[in-house]
């Protein structure tokens, strides 16, 4: 199990997480910064160059995951993460990652008043050997006061259990957050936990449309980015019939007839993914009683929209964005194409 303490910086997590372990049985704090600092020392300057955080390395986001689950393998108990995580596409990756491993996560986020927080900032002497260091420290949490107040009006306010610690101690704030994990208020996080492949796989996508042939995408708590309808093939199972399998489970249609193929995929293995073929099929036409009947039955999806191609191009990451627009001209043209990594061949 994970306690992940969110908030700015400059909220009190470290605090908060030091305090904590002492009232958790067999807990540890695990603090995901360090492995930030050691990308320092492991990545070429040149690709460090490409981002202004740590955290926009999917390098750290993947390595997060598997030392919080090689730490739990190792001691057991529970781990405390004091973290920021301001990025729903980030916190997605992290938390469906560790869902996958069958590790819960209890998300509680510290919200202090923001003159509270500022006075906490500028009070804060971490780098007695660099002169300049603590005024860069203190302008890069100031800069971030911003991205966090916007998402803490928006999906971080619905995701964690908020703690407002403006007049707590370190102590009385690891007590609240304590007390929150112990009766549910702070409960786990409802992510479909789905097992990681261990090699190739077969999925099934569906594309439906509204009556302005605008096409429906979902949005998965468990990674990032849109997608279609649909998920993996189970061993024994015809393609199509999964796709409507999947439309069931996720949005709660159910298809009359069975989905016409529209292009096949080959995804190459990207390490740590191991690839395989990508299906996707022409669900047809939703009518607008049919369209307000979509259901988001389970914790596996937050929502769903019907979009353009061109608003897909913002939503969907590039491989399924390409696989997407090759989609909709086989489904124009009432053809089949083939494609290797996105790109029609043959």
């Amino acid at each position: 199990m994970i306690v992940w303490i969110n908030g700015a910086f400059g909220a009190g997590k470290t605090s908060a997480a030091r305090e904590l372990v002492d009232l958790i049985p067999n807990s540890a704090v695990y603090d995901p910064e360090i492995i930030g600092g050691a990308l320092r020392h492991l990545l070429p300057q040149k690709r460090l160059a490409e981002v202004t955080d740590y955290q926009d390395l999917p390098m750290w986001r993947r390595m997060v995951v598997d030392a919080a689950a090689a730490m739990l393998a190792e001691v057991g108990g529970v781990l405390v993460v004091p973290m920021t995580l301001l990025r729903q596409e980030y916190r997605d990756e992290i938390f469906g990652g560790l869902a996958a491993r069958r590790i819960a996560v209890h998300h509680v986020v510290l919200t202090p008043d923001e003159t509270i927080l500022r006075t906490r900032i500028g009070g804060r002497e971490e780098q007695a050997d660099d002169p300049g260091g603590n005024e860069r420290i203190r302008q890069w949490a100031y800069d971030h006061i911003e991205p966090y107040r916007a998402a803490l009006g928006g999906w971080l306010a619905t995701d964690a259990h908020a703690v407002d610690n403006s007049r707590l101690t370190p102590a009385q704030t690891a007590r609240t957050i304590a007390e929150a994990v112990r009766t549910g208020a702070a409960g786990a996080c409802g992510i479909v936990q789905t097992p990681e492949p261990t090699g190739e796989t077969l999925a099934a996508g569906v594309l439906l449309f509204d009556e302005q042939d605008r096409v429906l995408l979902v949005d998965p708590t468990y990674k990032p980015g849109w997608e279609f309808p649909g998920g993996v093939v189970e061993r024994g199972e015809p393609p199509a019939r999964a796709g409507m399998r999947e439309v069931a489970e996720e949005i709660g249609l159910e298809l009359d007839a069975v989905p016409r193929l529209l292009l096949v995929d080959w995804e190459p293995p990207r390490p740590p993914g191991f690839g395989g073929l990508r299906l996707l099929f022409d669900g047809g036409r939703l009518t607008a009683a049919q369209a307000r009947g979509v259901l988001l039955p389970g914790a596996e999806l937050r929502g769903w929209r019907f979009v353009t191609e061109d608003e897909a191009s913002g939503m969907l990451p590039p491989a399924r964005y390409e696989r997407l627009r090759w989609a909709l001209r086989a489904r124009e043209r009432g053809t089949v194409l083939n494609l290797e990594a996105g790109v029609p061949v043959g």
